[in-house]
């Protein structure tokens, strides 16, 4: 049985938020805004740990859903990027993952239900994000110990699962495994969603989008970007994609590969352009939508949206733009 975003679709090119990270930023927020009513005695720096503001200042990032709703938007990512034991860490915060993750999924799921309640004709779906961590498990951090891990397959899908655990409590629709520097940490992460799948027997869609990290066409770990689906063709996915990294200039020849040969959806979330020297993105919402338009002419895609530097302006322009244009076909195996 098709789920409700599947059904859609066939029917259109759905629309994905933009970037968090960026939103937050525009708030100017102080240590104090990360550890209000509930972490005001810890010990170490929480200032920049953006996943906290899901319980520290829920108010911002249910605007921040709200805001990219309100461009056309019809999959909000949850406010869980580096919500694992493992990114964590750095932080000791290991301890608030599950309320990170759970009501990161609720305040996404609120505002979600809200616009799907005064528009149904346009339902609105949550993605629950599930970033890479820091650390991989196919290189070494160290270059004189080649055969050295900072992390193993088993420590990944441990704090994966403890992720996907609140996400799916918190009732997401979906879970979007995104930003794959490294292939074996996505497998642990579908490992341990596969595990919980079969252990709950329900099973909901999966999105994975790995990032291309120059113009070789490569990931981090060295895989191309046919090797990349190759090695997760045997999952039963939604879609596969690209995000972050690249431009949308720069992304498209690795969109045409999966175009031609991926047997899923086929998602793209470009960041804004590359980053300028103070690590800014400076590529307005009228050029990105420029070379969005592109993928839509080429019919490259079937979910698009935003990463680094995109904002509601952004995500605006992309929903005006695919409303001209019809899905992509996937492509079938037989």
């Amino acid at each position: 049985m098709k789920s409700q975003i599947e059904e859609v679709l066939e029917q259109r090119i759905l629309v994905l938020d933009g970037a968090m990270g960026t939103m937050i930023q525009r708030h100017q927020l102080t240590e104090e805004d990360f550890r209000k009513g509930w972490f005001e005695n810890h010990t170490k720096s929480l200032k920049g740990n953006n996943d906290l503001l899901s319980l520290t200042r829920p108010d911002i990032i249910e605007e921040i859903h709200r805001l990219y709703f309100e461009a056309g938007a019809d999959i909000a990512e949850t406010n869980t990027f580096s919500g694992t034991s493992i990114a964590q860490a750095d932080y000791d915060l290991q301890k608030a993952v599950y309320d990170i993750n759970y009501h990161s999924a609720k305040i996404a799921r609120k505002v979600a239900d809200e616009f799907t309640k005064n528009n149904p004709d346009k339902p609105r779906f949550v993605a629950g994000s599930i970033g890479p961590t820091n650390r991989t498990a196919s290189l070494s951090p160290d270059v004189n110990d080649p055969g050295y891990r900072a992390v193993t397959f088993d420590d990944l899908r441990l704090a994966y699962r403890e992720q996907v655990v609140a996400l799916l409590d918190g009732g997401v629709d979906l879970l979007l495994v995104e930003t794959v520097f490294d292939t074996l940490n996505a497998k642990a992460a579908l490992f341990a969603i596969e595990e919980i799948f079969e252990e709950r027997n329900n099973r909901i869609p999966i999105m994975v989008s790995g990032t291309i990290t120059d113009q070789s066409g490569r990931t981090l770990s060295g895989q191309t970007t046919e090797a990349f689906l190759i090695s997760l063709s045997h999952i039963p996915l939604l879609s596969i994609g690209l995000n972050c990294a690249l431009g949308a200039n720069l992304m498209r020849p690795y969109l045409q590969i999966l175009n031609e040969k991926a047997p899923f959806a086929v998602s793209a979330h470009p960041n804004a352009g590359l980053p300028n020297e103070f690590g800014e993105y400076d590529e307005t919402p009228e050029k990105m939508g420029e070379q969005i338009k592109v993928f839509l002419d080429e019919n490259l895609v079937n979910i698009i949206g935003g990463c680094c530097g995109t904002t509601p302006e952004h995500i605006k322009v992309i929903a005006d733009l695919v409303k001209n244009y019809s899905p992509r076909k996937i492509v079938s195996l037989v």
